[in-house]
């Protein structure tokens, strides 16, 4: 089984950004934990990361016929953009949407997902462990 997982902007910034509401380890440290949970689940993954809202429409478009599945951490993204929203449906992969913190309980424009219209499942608040959820969810 193939999945990309896509984080969305200032995901990069991690233990930098924010350490009381997104945690204080590094990207990195996401990025390994990934790995680390796919291969115990024997998975393999791909993993993408950008900051600008078409190169996530254009990595999910290459999906397309490649990946059984998408898990995507849109990170402002969730909040904004149709386009993403748009290109999961048009691939129509099965996607799992995670998020660090819980957008449920934040500010009131983060409890909106456009990514959830798209999503099987979603994943709020869990930190590093929603990551694993989501490749469990494709087991």
């Amino acid at each position: 089984m193939k999945i990309l997982v896509i984080n969305g902007p200032n995901l990069n910034m991690l233990g930098i950004r924010e350490p009381g509401i997104y945690g204080d380890r590094s990207f990195a440290a996401l990025e390994k934990f990934i790995k680390d949970s796919a291969a115990e689940l024997n998975i393999e993954v791909s993993l993408f990361q950008s900051n600008h809202e078409g190169e996530i429409v254009d990595v999910i478009q290459s999906a397309y016929g490649v990946f059984d599945g998408i898990v995507i951490n849109p990170a402002a993204y969730t909040h904004t953009s149709v386009a993403i929203l748009d290109a999961l449906k048009a691939v129509g992969l099965p996607t799992v949407e995670v998020h660090l913190s819980d957008i449920n309980s934040r500010e009131e424009f983060r409890r909106f997902s456009y990514v959830s219209l798209a999503a099987k499942k979603t994943i709020c608040g869990m930190g590093f462990d929603g990551y694993r959820e989501a490749l469990e969810y494709f087991c």
